[in-house]
């Protein structure tokens, strides 16, 4: 009886010692659960935060791609203005120098007509 008091024993310790396991595994799992928890929280955060900075720098490349596209527009209309003055001023000067050769013309045609007048002139007093 000795033997079964003894086993009766060392079974009540090593369920107590199974207990008290259970318990410190329970509290181990509870503590896992929470830092897991708080990890998923922290990444959490931290993604939305990348994803507001992302949105931010992406909003600022915006920006200034539409500056810097503003810019060359505004450049180039400038040179295209510029070519437009030239190509008038040269225009200008076509229709100038057009106006004048007409004169010319109409001013040899005139003396022309006046010399043919004075040959048949001549012409008919011979």
């Amino acid at each position: 009886m000795e033997q079964e008091t003894m086993l009766k024993e060392i079974l009540k310790a090593l369920e107590l010692h199974s207990d008290h396991i259970h318990v410190e595994m329970q509290k181990i799992s509870s503590q896992l659960r929470a830092e897991m928890k708080e990890m998923g929280n922290q990444l959490r955060t931290e993604m939305k935060e990348m994803g507001n900075q992302l949105r931010t720098e992406m909003k600022e490349m915006g920006n200034q791609l539409r500056t810097e596209m503003q810019e060359m527009v505004g450049k180039l209309e400038e040179k295209m203005d510029e070519r437009f003055n030239r190509l008038e001023t040269k225009v200008d000067n076509l229709r100038i120098e057009l106006s004048e050769t007409q004169e010319t013309v109409d001013f040899l045609s005139s003396k022309t007509l006046q010399h043919e007048r004075k040959i048949r002139e001549l012409y008919r007093q011979q």
